[in-house]
């Protein structure tokens, strides 16, 4: 389990980091911008993770935290399974369940918009508010998951 533990508190880290960035500086960036470059920046970055080192990262910590956690509800009177178990759920439940409930289905209205148009204005102004809202809530589950991934550590 150690290796398991290490792998998903530094992955629940780095992307806890990338999520922060997105929302304390990108998106605010991104709605700054005319509509339409932002809409095909925020398509383009949406291609790119999929095919980036983010996925392996992405799927690996999410299903090392699902193994974390069904590992530690049968070892609930050894140290840190409780850390172990509650970093599982709350980086399963408020990063990966979040995204694939919210950011996903957004990302996937803005790909099928025309970034050009006028009746695009509402759903950008919407994504924009609420894929951020939800991005908020994947930086805070996958910082507090990366936290209680390592009390699980430190209590071994």
């Amino acid at each position: 389990m150690p290796i398991l533990l290490w792998f998903s508190a530094i992955g629940c880290g780095l992307l806890a980091g990338l999520y922060f960035a997105f929302s304390t500086f990108v998106m605010r960036a991104l709605g700054r911008i005319d509509q339409a470059s932002g809409i095909a920046a925020m398509n383009a970055i949406n291609v790119d993770i999929v095919r980036s080192l983010f996925m392996p990262l992405f799927l690996g910590t999410t299903l090392a935290s699902a193994i974390l956690a069904v590992v530690a509800v049968f070892r609930l009177g050894e140290p840190g399974a409780l850390a172990m178990l509650a970093g599982g759920l709350v980086y399963v439940v408020g990063m990966f369940v979040v995204t694939m409930m919210f950011n996903v289905p957004l990302n996937n209205a803005l790909a099928a918009a025309d970034p050009a148009s006028a009746d695009t204005a509402s759903l950008w102004a919407r994504y924009l508010k609420e894929w951020t809202f939800w991005n908020h809530v994947r930086t805070v589950a996958s910082t507090v998951a990366c936290a209680l991934f390592i009390a699980a550590i430190a209590a071994d």
